[in-house]
């Protein structure tokens, strides 16, 4: 999969996605991040981009010309029009849902604003979604554009070294996921629960299922309304005080 990130800052958003699973993977051909500095784009000689908003107001907007430009740069590179993804206060909540959805194109643009926002014209020229990752304002568009692009990454086959890992995630069946343990057993007087130690299989699918339930139920009571449980479950959970 190819990430096409068009920003003012093409620095930031390399360096922040080099490390980790996201550079083992594109440095082994899983994916490839390609970070496009907006300003090479820009017709004027002093490679502006921005300048003040019609009708009066605070700060600066970003031009719709350099923003075509550099999309166009990608369309030309890619020879098609890949889905856009504008990251903005505005757009619909970004969810694992929305990262598999996305992770299934060959080719995803994610365009950074930055400063007041961007003409409005080039987003409706070359838009297609308008994605948020939370009802809050950043500086500019980088940071959700790196988180977007590392939550997709993840369901890219191969660049987890485990694939069960993607699956039994939290948000997986709108379920959080279960609460782990590693080494020694006891820790603090904190023991292992014995059902991790038993190495019966079956159980420890059942005990992290209903793990994973009620820590949904206690954290995020919103997404258990939408999690798909069995009617055995149900009569579990509503036992369970």
């Amino acid at each position: 999969m190819n990430f096409h990130i068009l920003t003012l800052f093409p620095e930031m958003v390399t360096q922040g996605l080099e490390t980790s699973v996201i550079g083992r993977a594109s440095r082994a051909g899983l994916l490839t991040i390609n970070a496009v500095n907006i300003r090479d784009y820009s017709e004027n000689k002093h490679h502006n981009v921005d300048d003040y908003p019609y009708g009066g107001g605070a700060g600066m907007l970003m031009q719709a010309q350099p923003v075509y430009n550099a999309w166009k740069s990608v369309v030309e590179k890619t020879g098609t029009k890949p889905r856009c993804v504008y990251v903005t206060p505005q757009g619909s909540t970004f969810t694992q849902k929305t990262a598999k959805e996305l992770a299934l194109e060959e080719d995803l643009i994610l365009l950074c604003g930055h400063y007041e926002g961007i003409d409005e014209r080039v987003l409706e020229e070359i838009v297609t979604d308008y994605i948020s990752i939370g009802d809050y304002v950043l500086t500019g568009g980088e940071l959700p554009a790196m988180v977007i692009t590392d939550a997709v990454s993840r369901m890219v086959p191969g660049v987890l070294g485990n694939q069960e890992s993607g699956q039994a995630e939290s948000f997986e069946g709108n379920l959080l996921e279960y609460p782990q343990y590693s080494r020694p057993e006891e820790w603090r007087g904190k023991k292992v629960p014995e059902v991790l130690l038993s190495g019966h299989h079956k159980n420890i699918e059942i005990w992290r299922r209903q793990q994973s339930i009620l820590r949904t139920r206690e954290r995020r009571p919103d997404l258990l309304k939408q999690a798909e449980l069995s009617s055995q479950e149900q009569d579990w959970l509503s036992g369970v005080k």
